[in-house]
């Protein structure tokens, strides 16, 4: 991205770039889950799929910084609408006994791509062009549809349900709650009174908007689904809050070069991957109760970890072993949260709770970003730069991920108690 930003002379719009695709992403999720509950999952994956598409044509090809930006929008809608539509197609092609191991395939299918992407495009930006980086995924793109065109074709065509009229005002407040995301993602990027205010004023708005995307009852954890969900925002708050930061940390009070400090992530990425391999064995008893458990202790011991090597000034090893653990829990608990998430959906809910979990992912990582920042900016008002910044940023990963704990908890003795009903109406 600072090719780019610097070869169209963007650096006003570099923010966007990312915050764009990310924002774009909730419209995509909200508008892909009410086709596919009321068409099937085809029509919106192929229609997400070809916006994806265009946006990497479109971004290859760009001339200046607003066609990037504009390219990244249509790359998140599709992004946003696949990841959802993939969902539903997992309830309808494989039994539900699999979907442990599906969704366990899934983090395989992410974690690969983390870990080669980066040096891949480097190189082809280098050797080439950055324009290359985005036409080449096309290919790829190709490739994926032309795999999975047979399993879409031998789908069974599904009866057209009547329209649902409260999908456009969905769609609506997954505008606003993108708008919101955008906001976040840009404050800091201007004056440090201003930029609180903004954030907090965002983090409002994405509240009260997001409700209407989610199951009945989320924000307050009634029920199964419900607590699933935002079970989901907590740990992606957690997890990426504190994940942004680690790099950083190790670059400024380690001297660490660039590739070295990167390789925490890198720890983690592969522990996610292992952690979703072993949670999806044949024949595993972790029941989804107990894979949260598991997943939001090991999450919360790891960021723990990370925390006291500030504290003490440990070995830079030791936050990486950290993170191993914390990515490891959640390999274990992100597939579990899928399946359950299908096994509660009725026929025709699929979409809307696939989107539901997907919206809280995003939108509990982009809040707990725009939180960081406001912690990082306080503390450094008040005592200066240094460790205590890092400090106070994990400590709030601690504290969020001591929710996960709990929430998980909860969420287990329902499950024990067989309360596991999806709602029956929306916020």
């Amino acid at each position: 991205m600072p090719i780019v930003s610097a070869d169209l002379d963007g650096r006003a719009l570099y923010p966007l770039a990312f915050a764009a695709t990310l924002a774009a992403a909730v419209v995509g999720m909200v508008a892909a889950g009410s086709s596919a509950d009321r068409r099937g999952p085809t029509p919106a994956l192929v229609t997400a799929i070809l916006l994806f598409a265009i946006g990497l044509i479109a971004a290859g090809t760009a001339t200046s910084m607003g066609v990037f930006v504009a390219a990244r929008l249509l790359q998140g809608l599709g992004s946003g609408g696949i990841t959802v539509t993939l969902y539903v197609l997992v309830a309808r092609v494989f039994p539900a006994d699999l979907h442990p191991r599906i969704f366990g395939a899934f983090a395989a299918a992410w974690v690969i791509p983390s870990l080669v992407g980066p040096l891949a495009a480097g190189l082809v930006a280098e050797l080439a062009s950055w324009h290359w980086v985005f036409l080449g995924v096309v290919v790829l793109v190709g490739v994926a549809s032309a795999v999975i065109a047979p399993t879409l074709r031998a789908l069974e065509p599904q009866e057209l349900r009547p329209f649902d009229r409260g999908a456009v005002g969905r769609v609506a407040r997954a505008v606003v709650v993108a708008a919101g995301v955008v906001v976040l993602s840009t404050s800091a990027e201007i004056a440090p009174a201003l930029s609180t205010l903004l954030a907090a004023g965002a983090i409002v708005v994405v509240v009260v908007a997001v409700r209407a995307l989610l199951p009945a009852g989320t924000l307050l954890a009634r029920g199964v689904l419900p607590s699933t969900v935002l079970l989901r925002a907590l740990v992606a708050a957690a997890f990426f809050g504190t994940e942004v930061y680690l790099p950083l940390l190790l670059s400024e009070q380690y001297g660490l070069p660039p590739w070295l400090s990167g390789a925490t992530l890198t720890a983690g990425a592969v522990s996610w991957a292992l952690g979703s391999n072993l949670q999806g064995r044949p024949g595993t008893r972790l029941s989804h109760g107990n894979a949260m458990r598991l997943g939001t202790a090991l999450l919360l011991a790891g960021i723990l970890i990370v925390v006291i090597t500030v504290a003490l000034t440990l070995s830079p090893i030791v936050a990486g072993v950290g993170w191993f653990v914390a990515g490891g829990g959640m390999g274990a608990m992100f597939p579990r949260m899928g399946t359950l998430t299908l096994a509660l959906s009725a026929p025709g809910r699929e979409g809307f709770n696939s989107s539901a979990l997907q919206i809280g992912d995003s939108t509990g990582g982009s809040v707990s970003l725009a939180l960081t920042g406001l912690i990082a900016a306080t503390v450094t008002g008040l005592i200066g730069g240094g460790a205590a910044v890092f400090g106070a940023i994990f400590v709030y990963g601690a504290v969020v991920a001591l929710g996960a704990v709990l929430l998980a908890g909860r969420l287990n003795g329902l499950l024990l108690r067989g309360d596991a009903e999806e709602p029956a109406t929306q916020l």
